[in-house]
């Protein structure tokens, strides 16, 4: 019993590790395998059975994350993201009003929708334009990336780990964002000073002339139908409906018509994260049956030690499993530190290159474009950019109490 009860360990350990490195040394896996492959091994190794892994899952969470990538592939497909973009270089073509626009826009755009799903859709247009203005790529795509993490904050909407603390802690959507969108909009500021004061090119309001604007097309009706239903979805949030309710009937709205073929939409889908997070939902309980959370309950018995346990471990082992992890250990009516939780481990994300998937679209971009972007000049943005911010939800949450 001994020996299962370490293998049980090992099959934990080598599960957050692979998960947080977003692979497994000469193995051909990703966050999404290794989470269903160490959930199945717990299995295998009678730590939980098949029914306890089941009823581990919460499918309001999955139903979520699936209603709103439908809502989100319907909206890149009529060409919506494209057409903010570039309705946001209409208003300014300096640099300086470039950095300012893409960050507010990439930001307040991830606060409606899931943040990677904004990073994925502008991270080329950004690219085309930046190169059709002669501007260096790097400042602006680093803009992009942290604003899709910083505006995320705002709402339970804006990305997979708010969903969970949302699902799990039962605050409306109207006071998680009434409680956070100050800080994502305080944070957007300090980035632009940020960029601005590391990267002078950005600096100038001389506006630059344009070679080629970037080309998209623009689908009408179902642009109409998709912006139609957000409207409607969002309505539904402000007035109390489930989360979960609302975003399926959205979805579902969607899904009828005459024009898309659903491949075309349900292709959109990532699936590997919806595996990831099942996967992840039973390796928590697996991890609460071991009593690893023992090692985490110093965490939450001050709220800057939440805020610096969620920040350390979100860089560790990714933030989605660290909300997991640490939901188990914070009371269903402390709002104050889910919040905190929510914040903190979405900030966290801007700290290294490593620390969201958004920083990883980024930059796999800029080195399919020829240029590079490193670890050392990403931290020189991401170290300052997330302690004055995790400083600032700190603050303000403390302040709301």
């Amino acid at each position: 019993m001994i020996v299962l009860k370490y293998i049980r360990y090992v099959v934990l350990v080598v599960s957050y590790v692979g998960i947080g490195l977003g692979y497994l040394p000469g193995l051909r896996m990703n966050r999404a395998t290794i989470a269903l492959v160490g959930a199945a091994c717990l299995i295998l190794l009678r730590l939980v059975d098949l029914k306890e892994a089941w009823q581990a899952i919460d499918y309001k969470t999955i139903i979520f994350l699936l209603s709103m990538m439908v809502i989100n592939a319907n909206l890149t497909c009529s060409g919506f993201f494209q057409l903010a973009l570039d309705y946001l270089i209409r208003i300014t073509r300096s640099p300086l009003g470039l950095l300012v626009a893409l960050t507010f826009g990439s930001g307040i755009l991830s606060a409606l929708f899931l943040n990677d799903t904004i990073a994925i859709v502008l991270t080329p247009l950004t690219l085309g334009l930046t190169t059709a203005l002669s501007l260096k790529p790097i400042p602006y795509l680093l803009a992009l990336a942290g604003a899709t993490n910083l505006g995320s904050v705002a709402t339970i909407t804006g990305n997979p780990q708010n969903i969970l603390i949302g699902s799990f802690s039962g605050i409306s959507y109207l006071n998680f964002a009434k409680s956070l969108t100050p800080v994502a909009l305080i944070s957007l500021v300090v980035q632009v000073g940020l960029l601005w004061f590391l990267y002078p090119d950005v600096r100038s309001t001389k506006p630059c002339s344009i070679d080629n604007s970037p080309r998209y097309r623009v689908f009408k009706p179902l642009l109409t139908k998709s912006l139609l239903v957000s409207a409607g979805l969002l309505v539904a949030f402000l007035v109390g409906i489930e989360p979960s309710l609302a975003t399926l009937i959205a979805a579902s709205l969607l899904l009828v018509t005459r024009r898309v073929k659903p491949q075309k939409i349900l292709q959109q889908v990532d699936w590997n994260l919806l595996v990831m997070f099942s996967g992840l939902f039973i390796l928590t309980l697996g991890t609460q049956k071991l009593g690893f959370l023992g090692l985490f309950t110093g965490l939450v018995h001050t709220h800057l030690g939440l805020l610096g346990g969620s920040v350390v471990l979100s860089n560790l082992i990714s933030n989605v499993p660290a909300v997991l992890l640490l939901q188990h250990l914070i009371p269903h009516g402390d709002t104050q530190s889910w919040l905190l939780l929510a914040a903190a481990s979405t900030l966290a994300g801007n700290l290294t290159l490593l620390g969201s998937v958004a920083n990883l679209i980024v930059a796999e971009a800029v080195a399919k474009e020829g240029h590079h972007l490193t670890f050392w000049e990403h931290l020189r943005f991401g170290l300052p950019l997330t302690l004055l911010t995790s400083a600032i939800a700190y603050f303000w949450i403390q302040w709301l109490a």
